[in-house]
């Protein structure tokens, strides 16, 4: 696809370099590629980026990716121009994200600065540290702007639905109230979900109750009343109740049925 990349973002990158690149000092372009290494470039500057016939203009506050193995152009308007920069290698196969070569970070611009300065202090010391940083701004570039739909992500709204789901699971949840948290209508919620999960709202809340509660019996030790009050469903009898529904068995048996 013209003017993006694909991203596996599945497993952790394997950061080979990170640091503050200055260039411009002597002379107006720099040509140069890095085998088997992509670059993560956010600028304070003007300029151009151009590769693979593609041209993409460079503001301050913009981010670009640019994948291995490419000759890569960058034509700078002043003498002095400052990035941070990451210089990583991506080893996963597979969820994957297309992304374009050059965003706007916008208001993410900071948040993005603040992670890339982290990696670069800690890439002397932890490599994994750093490599932890630049995966989250990798997350956090691959979600710029309004592309997620068309990327494979779910629509903001109901991306941003999930999000409020997910904090709230321990705690009564309404239609009314998740779609103000979305910032849409009720009834388009409803659509978003119905197209989104092809469940309900509310049978989409139990359904992550229940996968929660499934976890929590298998996985821990917590007693099954605090089990059922971390998933929103106090009342023992109806947290057995959707137990057997839901999931097919009883608290209890779930739990022993886990146990080596």
């Amino acid at each position: 696809m013209t003017g993006h990349v694909v991203l596996p973002l599945d497993e952790p990158p394997q950061a080979v370099n990170a640091g503050v690149g200055m260039h411009g000092t002597l002379g107006s372009h720099d040509v140069f590629r890095l085998p088997g290494l992509w670059q993560l470039h956010l600028y304070t500057y003007s300029g151009e980026l151009a590769f693979g016939g593609g041209r993409y203009p460079i503001r301050p506050g913009h981010v670009s990716l640019v994948p291995p193995d490419v000759e890569v152009h960058f034509h700078y308007e002043s003498r002095r121009n400052e990035h941070l920069y990451a210089h990583f290698a991506l080893p996963g196969r597979g969820e994957r994200r297309t992304v374009p070569v050059m965003q706007d970070a916008g208001a993410e611009a900071p948040v993005l600065t603040a992670l890339l300065r982290h990696a670069v202090a800690a890439m002397p010391v932890s490599p994994a540290r750093a490599a932890a940083e630049v995966w989250t701004v990798l997350w956090h570039t691959a979600q710029l702007g309004g592309g997620q739909e068309a990327a494979g992500q779910p629509h903001p709204a109901l991306a941003a639905a999930f999000a409020y789901i997910e904090q709230g699971l321990a705690g009564p949840l309404s239609v009314p109230g998740i779609a103000r948290a979305a910032g849409v209508s009720h009834n388009h919620l409803t659509r978003l979900f119905r197209t989104g999960t092809g469940d309900t709202v509310v049978s989409y809340i139990r359904r992550r109750r229940m996968e929660r509660a499934r976890h929590l019996l298998q996985a821990s030790t917590m007693p099954i009343p605090a089990v059922a009050a971390a998933v929103g469903i106090p009342n023992l009898q109806a947290f057995n109740k959707t137990c057997r529904r839901e999931l097919g068995a009883a608290p209890r048996t779930i739990r022993e049925a886990a146990r080596p």
